[in-house]
């Protein structure tokens, strides 16, 4: 059994969805002391506890989990293959349905069989990818595994969350999966985008604000900038809520025969009481940051990628290196029997 101490670097949540997803593809049993201790509220929390639920509904309990309770600091998780090609998985309140993802999406790429999800919770939520970068970043840098379906029916904002998301993902039939190879950024093409609210804040043109406020920081800070278009949407929503996505597309180059499209993103959540203006311009010059470190991978699609880096190989470079993709890459180097190679200089990550 694989054996792991969830206090490493950040632990906590980034270890045990990780590891989730690595012990079904694998088939390997593990075992997680010390979740996320030196926290205020030690132990696993119920999201965690629904990536635990969705995945012994996938395998019809099949899998074994022993200490899945409400503040349980030792996990033991016995996989299963998967059986169910069609489930729906309600997170409750506002936990996030991205986070949710991150132990899904792994095993069932590689499972071979399409599945199709209904997942009820948190769409846009603090600590996690908001749903627009899921689907615009973090889904099209796994288009070369498999073809995925994804529709926002509702959003959920912290703390009735209620957002509801359907996704179907359908693998490519391949005998090798072509590698990840994401070194070189190429020419900026184009700059999109997403503001969102809630309906409660249409009068206040929340949304017209924070795109106006991110579209002037782009053209004032990149030296030279191609046609931005950021899209407008208000939602109704359990919770009030707004938020910014922002996305630059560069020029598709030929690796070895298969495409590769490189995109850079950053979002931010709105806060009660920040200026819709402070918002917009977070989020832009968050892309601004990373269009200029020449990388190909921005900081938080590097920890996502990390798994998959460990099953396919390859090379990614990133803008930085932080502590989730660390973490990332010592849980996936003890189910894969691999090493990774990283050089902090150039930020590239090999493995």
């Amino acid at each position: 059994m694989i054996t792991i101490d969830g206090s490493y670097l950040e632990g906590g949540g980034q270890i045990i969805r990780t590891a989730l997803a690595l012990s079904m593809y694998t088939q390997r049993p593990f075992k997680v002391d010390n979740i996320r201790q030196g926290r205020p509220k030690p132990g696993l929390k119920a999201q965690h506890l629904s990536c635990i639920k969705a995945l012994l509904k996938l395998t019809n309990d099949k899998a074994k989990a022993i200490g899945a309770e409400l503040g349980s600091t030792s996990l033991e998780f016995y996989p299963a293959k998967i059986t169910k090609s069609k489930i729906e998985i309600d997170i409750g309140t506002s936990g996030s349905i991205t986070l949710l993802l991150q132990s899904l999406l792994l095993p069932l790429i590689f499972h071979g069989k399409a599945t199709k999800l209904k997942i009820i919770g948190g769409t846009d939520t603090k600590w996690s990818p908001l749903f627009d970068y899921f689907r615009e970043i973090i889904i099209s840098s796994l288009s070369g595994f498999a073809k995925f379906e994804i529709n926002l029916l509702k959003r959920g904002f912290y703390p009735k969350g209620g957002g509801i998301v359907e996704i179907r993902i359908k693998p490519h039939k391949l005998d090798v999966f072509p590698e990840l190879s994401l070194i070189e950024q190429g020419d900026l093409l184009h700059i999109s985008g997403k503001s969102f609210a809630s309906q409660e804040l249409m009068n206040a043109n929340v949304a017209e604000r924070q795109a106006e406020s991110a579209s002037r920081t782009l053209k004032e800070k990149l030296n030279k900038y191609p046609h931005i278009n950021i899209e407008l949407e208000y939602n109704n929503s359990l919770s009030i809520g707004s938020g910014v996505v922002l996305w630059a597309l560069f020029k598709s180059k030929l690796v070895e025969e298969t495409v590769v499209n490189v995109r850079l993103g950053s979002d931010v959540l709105g806060e009660k009481g920040k200026k819709s203006e402070k918002i917009g311009e977070e989020a832009a010059v968050k892309l601004i940051s990373e269009i200029n470190s020449d990388c190909s991978v921005d900081v938080h699609l590097a920890d996502n990628l990390i798994p998959f880096l460990g099953v396919v190989g390859g090379q990614i470079k990133t803008s930085s290196i932080s502590n989730h993709t660390l973490t990332n890459i010592s849980t996936t180097e003890k189910f894969l029997d691999k090493k990774f190679d990283i050089n902090k200089e150039k930020k590239i990550i090999k493995c």
